[in-house]
């Protein structure tokens, strides 16, 4: 894991004359902004609806908000795991469904008595680092329909989705909703350990938050105690955003259509 400070390096001011346009601007280049001075449920829809359209779904509340709480009613069910305390590994919001979200927004209201840090990894330095290792990984990986995310309305999909613009965007979870070819399993601690090693900490304070393009972000959270509450926004952007990311490094090797390993 990182140890870096994402917070204060992708920090944008809210109040700032420029703001929306430096959150678009942000977003586009690194996929991710961290947020302050929520100071309640409205102020955060508020400015989710200048950035994207909501997008309502099972969850969410009549305004279009999710409120993430510790229900003690959805310990053990698959694909509820926003609403109890335990460990959440890194996955794509909504992965099960045939187009997710482009954008994520999540708002502390009240953090955790212990634990409950948000863990994001960027799908970049993921892919990059796997290209970069075993090139067959991404190779397997990038094969369509080689995962299936959800239950039996689930989504065959694959890990990573090469563009014809050469963008990338990735699409992930590892829970008990998560199934794989067995063309990709071998492949599949190479993947764990780069979400390991480019996951990066990110605590949250009451009013602070972060919003990431869901092509590009993996989020996860620590199990926790306490009465932790967040809210979260779930939309399409009002602005021109490109799909996912651009690979590091072009010379990196690339899956063909015949699944040869191409050089960019």
């Amino acid at each position: 894991m990182r140890e870096a400070k994402p917070y204060t390096a992708h920090y944008v001011d809210v109040q700032a004359s420029r703001a929306e346009e430096m959150v678009r601007e942000r977003l586009r280049d690194t996929g991710m902004i961290t947020l302050s001075g929520f100071t309640s449920r409205t102020i955060v829809r508020e400015f989710a609806s200048r950035i994207m359209n909501i997008t309502p779904h099972r969850d969410s509340d009549p305004d279009g908000l999710t409120t993430l709480r510790d229900t003690r009613r959805h310990t053990h069910l698959a694909g509820y795991g926003g609403f109890g305390n335990g460990e959440l590994t890194p996955h794509t919001e909504r992965s099960g469904v045939p187009e997710p979200p482009r954008l994520m927004l999540l708002v502390c209201g009240t953090p955790a008595h212990s634990g409950g840090d948000c863990l994001l990894t960027d799908g970049r330095a993921v892919y990059a680092d796997i290209a970069a290792r075993r090139r067959e990984a991404i190779v397997a990986l990038s094969k369509e329909r080689t995962a299936f995310f959800g239950g039996g309305d689930g989504h065959a999909t694959q890990v990573f989705t090469e563009h014809p613009d050469d963008r990338v965007s990735v699409r992930l979870r590892l829970d008990g909703l998560a199934r794989f070819s067995p063309t990709v399993q071998s492949y599949l601690p190479d993947l764990r350990s780069a979400l390991i090693t480019y996951q990066v900490r990110l605590p949250l304070d009451a009013g602070q938050g972060y919003l990431i393009d869901n092509q590009r972000w993996l989020h996860a959270r620590e199990s926790f105690t306490g009465n932790r509450l967040c809210w979260r926004v779930l939309g399409e952007p009002r602005f021109p955003l490109p799909r996912g990311f651009a690979p590091a490094s072009r010379s990196a090797a690339r899956p063909a259509a015949s699944g040869r390993v191409v050089a960019s």
